[in-house]
Order: structure tokens, then sequence, then C-alpha cells
């Protein structure tokens, strides 16, 4: 508005002092804008800027200004959302835009379905109650690249993952191992429910056959709902969005290197709103924290 009003006066010799009141605003204002505002408030302003845009960089323009303010109060800084929204603005910082994901599900041929045991009732607060399972095709300048996912809806942390040349049953079987092997084994995960859509690699009887030898109980959405497996979907769209769109992979072995570190940031640093701004590690070491009896006597 400022730089405005001092074209007015330049281009069109119209008086600082119309345009101000114009406008609705003061002279004082202008002036500190034309000789510059040497305030501690401003210049608190332009140090929050420069840490806003690290914390905006750090991320690869993915995170918009409630996980940007997580950042910097972590970091010591005292303020609101709507201050660094309205900074965002400023400096034209705007996250990007997760586009709907591609469907890849091939349904299975035969008859066999699990029953939906979730039936939308999506959210949990104990870990290894619902598991959540999907695969997505990461591109590659050498063909695509199969990626399958465990996620735990708990802390929404990926347990398991499997990346491979085919999406098939052992690719969703390494994956489910993996998680079993993250949470403790068979007898850790007693109840847990892995909640997939009806894909052809989870109405496998080899899949079948490893669900029922280790203990978990199968449920299955709707062929063709994506809704009846929100959460998984949403997951994905992320990984499609950050490993798919924002990067380029030469080679399958470059994208799988990139693809697991890229899931070991997204556990360890990936800030949730609905797990009050923490990453799926950082809240499972509350929810231990709070469940140790020395912890609580203490």
């Amino acid at each position: 508005m400022a730089g405005f009003i001092a074209a007015q006066r330049d281009t069109y010799r119209v008086p600082q002092v119309v345009a101000c009141r114009a406008l609705g605003v003061s002279q004082a204002w202008f002036y500190k804008w034309r000789h510059g505002d040497a305030s501690p408030r401003h210049a608190r302003r332009e140090q929050l800027k420069i840490a806003i845009r690290r914390w905006f960089a750090k991320h690869h323009g993915t995170y918009g200004s409630p996980r940007i303010t997580a950042d910097l109060r972590d970091e010591g800084w005292r303020v609101s959302q709507n201050t660094v929204a309205e900074l965002m603005r400023e400096l034209g910082l705007r996250a990007r835009r997760k586009r709907r994901r591609k469907q890849t599900t091939r349904p299975g041929r035969g008859k066999w379905r699990a029953p939906d045991l979730i039936r939308r009732d999506f959210a949990t607060d104990r870990l290894n109650h619902k598991w959540y399972g999907d695969g997505t095709e990461i591109p590659t300048d050498e063909g695509k690249l199969h990626l399958d996912s465990v996620l735990d809806m708990a802390s929404r942390r990926i347990v398991g993952f499997s990346l491979g040349e085919h999406h098939n049953a052992e690719l969703a079987y390494n994956a489910l191992v993996m998680a079993i092997a993250v949470r403790g084994g068979r007898e850790a995960i007693t109840g847990v429910i892995m909640h997939t859509d009806q894909g052809s690699e989870y109405t496998a009887g080899t899949f079948r056959a490893a669900c029922t030898r280790l203990g978990v109980t199968q449920s299955m959405g709707r062929p063709g709902s994506a809704l009846d497996n929100a959460v998984i979907e949403a997951w994905h769209s992320t990984v499609e969005f950050e490993l798919r769109r924002l990067e380029h992979f030469t080679t399958k072995a470059q994208a799988r290197a990139r693809a697991a570190a890229w899931i070991e940031e997204y556990n360890h640093d990936r800030r949730h709103s609905a797990l009050g701004m923490r990453s799926p590690i950082d809240y499972e070491l509350t929810l231990h924290t709070d469940n140790d009896p020395q912890h609580q006597a203490a």
C-alpha cells in the first residue's frame, strides 16, 4: 500500500496526505515506511521472516502456517499462527497443494473378500489396533518402482513398507512382515486389524494365509470406494506429491534410497495436527512415557 501511495505521488502528483486520507492510513505510517522502521518490533518481524523462509525451504514448500508455527515455537519463537500466515502471505510463500491420487488398485479375481470391520470409523488411540495398507507407484527413467506401506492409525507412523519391481502379494507380505517386526513380533500385535482395499495383492491366498499365521485380522472396504480406505490413501497422496511431483529419479536404485529416507524423515519429523503437531515417533514416545509407572510416580 505504501508503494502505491508513493507511486501516485511520483506518477500523478497526488499529494501523499490526500492518498493517505483516501486509503484510511496515517501519514506517520507512510513516513515510517519511506524512511525505514528501526523499531525493535520491525527488526523482530524481519528476523521472523528469515526464520519462516528457512523452515519453508527445509520442508520443500510443503508446510503451511500451522506446521511452520510449530517449528518456530520449538525453536523458541513466541508467535501466533495468524502472524505466521500474514508474513507468509507477504513473502509469497504458499504450501503446494496435493492433487487427488490416481487409483492403482487391481481388484482380485476370486470371490473371497474380507468383511469391512472399520466402516469408516478410522480413529483409534491404541497402537497396534488399526493398521491400514495400500500400494502406490514411483516413476523413474528405468520404469516404475512399487511401494507398499502399512500405517498405524494411532500415531500415523509407517510401521512397515516394501519396495519392489512388481505390485503383488509378495510386496504386500514384505511390508506386513516389516510392520510386525518393528512392533516387536506376533505377540505384540495381538488383535490388530489390517484394513485395505480389495486389491489382488490382499485377496491372494498367500497373503491371506500369512495374515492367519501371523495373527492379523483382515478388513476390506468396498470396491472402488477410496473413502473406505481414506487414511492410507491420504498418506500415499503425500508420497506421490513429494516423491513424484517434486523429485525426479533417474534410476530405481536412486528412488529406493530416497523413498526409504523420506519415510524415515516422515516418521521422525512430520508434524500432524491430530497429534498436537508432533511427529509419529515423538507421539509414540509420549504414549510410552504416559504409560510408564515410574514416570507417573515421579
